[in-house]
């Protein structure tokens, strides 16, 4: 009888710690491509998330000491089925309170609609950037730090006219990202007096464009527009446009900011493309994320690590905001941690977050990739930079300015991986 309840006492011990294990862990998850056309591309973004998780560890943890765990789901991009069963994952097995992503804007569709939104799970994507976003459903769960398209392609159409490039041919990956990017851009190019003489879309993951590369070509424009991935039809693409000797310039967009792109092609073949990606306007947050990420060795200028990071520990001062680990009440709370009034925040500050959230002070944080005061659709403004490939490498030209096209006050090397 003894030895039996010495073993009762046992087992209930160790499910009170085990328990407790378990209430030590809070659950923000990460929807990545890790494969397919951005696969080059993920693993800073998940750095960057990564880094806000690492740094409010160690500055005490969410809410009584409970540390961050972020698990990981492959969307691969461009597979919508992926994606669902990712987030499904996620929502309903790892039972996450929170989403960084997703990063393409099919996958974050997709996983909004079929879990994250029915599960109550708030999102915040720091790389979809389709005007398709906006337009989800989402109950107001469906945020991303980094701007969309509608933007991106209305600075990409001035940025050429402002070069003197004034008739273009374009072709588009036929997915919400590249129909949205495409449609932003060509009607900006052709509102600002641009000729677009040809515009195809193309499907992913093709060997053979030859034929699109056939038409857009006989109209002997020499500058070509390609708005898709880097490391898939972008690439192919693109190759297959210089092994035909087609066009003189080739153009994209921040899908296309990768140095795979540049390895796999040639940096004697892509030298002088042009290209733009969201960045990060000056902001004290924006250099001290720089010196944080070189510290952790991770690229500051990875396309998208900054958007990540933001995302991360944005969702750990909603969580924080919010009194508890559940999804209830969550995008309110991030609502408020992310807009003005209140005593300002920056990258790192987490132990000065904590105590003021603690002390029911309200908190405004100033991101590194921008200030983050959501619209009503969860959308945020943004800068765009101009990229040049150069010496090897994407290189930036400063910012895209809407009135004086680029502005030179930034001319570092930012290379997309």
């Amino acid at each position: 009888m003894m030895n039996k309840r010495i073993l009762a006492m046992a087992v209930a011990a160790s499910s009170v710690a085990f328990t407790g294990l378990a209430q030590a862990e809070v659950k923000i998850g990460f929807l990545g491509g890790f494969t397919g056309g951005i696969e080059s591309l993920t693993p800073p973004i998940y750095d960057g998330a990564q880094l806000a998780v690492k740094q409010i560890n160690e500055q005490g943890g969410l809410l009584d000491g409970e540390e961050i765990v972020m698990p990981t789901g492959d969307t691969t991009c461009s597979d919508a089925s992926a994606a669902s069963n990712a987030a499904d994952r996620m929502v309903n097995t790892e039972e996450v309170t929170a989403i960084v992503g997703a990063l393409c804007t099919g996958a974050t569709i997709a996983a909004a609609n079929n879990a994250a939104v029915p599960g109550g799970v708030t999102m915040v994507s720091p790389a979809s950037t389709a005007p398709a976003v906006t337009d989800i459903d989402d109950n107001d769960l469906v945020f991303r730090t980094v701007p969309s398209d509608g933007f991106q392609g209305k600075m990409l159409a001035k940025l050429l006219l402002d070069k003197g490039i004034d008739e273009v041919v374009v072709t588009y990956v036929n997915n919400d990202y590249g129909s949205g990017l495409d449609e932003a851009f060509t009607t900006a190019f052709k509102e600002g007096g641009g000729t677009v003489a040809e515009n195809l879309p193309h499907e992913d993951n093709r060997s053979d464009y030859r034929a699109e590369l056939g038409r857009l070509s006989s109209t002997g424009v020499p500058n070509l527009v390609v708005l898709a991935y880097a490391d898939t039809s972008g690439q192919t693409v693109l190759r297959q446009a210089y092994e035909g000797g087609m066009f003189t310039q080739y153009i994209g967009a921040d899908g296309m900011v990768g140095g795979s792109l540049i390895e796999a092609i040639g940096a004697d073949v892509l030298d002088g493309m042009i290209a733009t990606r969201p960045g990060s306007p000056e902001l004290p947050g924006t250099e001290i994320f720089n010196e944080d990420a070189k510290a952790a060795e991770i690229d500051p200028s990875a396309v998208f690590a900054a958007q990540a990071y933001d995302a991360a520990f944005l969702l750990g001062l909603a969580i924080e905001q919010n009194g508890n680990a559940g999804r209830e009440g969550l995008s309110e709370a991030l609502r408020s941690v992310a807009s003005a009034p209140g005593e300002v925040v920056l990258p790192g500050e987490w132990e000065k977050a904590k105590e003021l959230i603690a002390a029911g002070t309200e908190i405004n944080y100033e991101g590194a990739s921008g200030s983050h005061e959501f619209d009503e659709n969860g959308d945020v403004p943004g800068v765009v930079l101009e990229m040049v490939v150069q010496d090897g490498a994407f290189t930036s030209q400063g910012f895209v300015s809407e009135d004086n096209g680029a502005d030179d006050s930034e001319s570092s090397e930012d290379s997309g991986s």
